[in-house]
């Protein structure tokens, strides 16, 4: 593993604890289209679930799962394609 990715992924690991606690942050990153994306999202909510989880862990294929605020909806989004990730007024850029 290259001292990148493990940087990216200790700054993520860090950042997933932070925003559990129900903070709103925006994240701008590359869709599987190619189209760039960014979203206002928070993680940990439980509205419009069934309570029984999902089938695998998101996180293990490197995907985070978001509650996307402006639509309404979930989201997966690919750790390797965010851009950065601003809250409470920090922006981490990640390469």
């Amino acid at each position: 593993m290259s001292a990148v990715k493990l940087s990216t992924k200790l700054f993520m690991k860090g950042f997933i604890e932070q925003a559990k606690s129900g903070k709103v942050f925006t994240v701008e990153f590359i869709k599987k289209n190619g189209e760039l994306r960014v979203m206002n999202a928070r993680l940990g909510v439980k509205k419009g679930t069934n309570g029984q989880g999902m089938k695998y862990k998101p996180t293990e294929r490197g995907l985070l799962p978001v509650y996307d605020m402006q639509n309404g909806g979930f989201r997966m989004i690919n750790f390797k394609t965010i851009k950065s990730i601003t809250m409470e007024g920090v922006t981490e850029y990640i390469s």
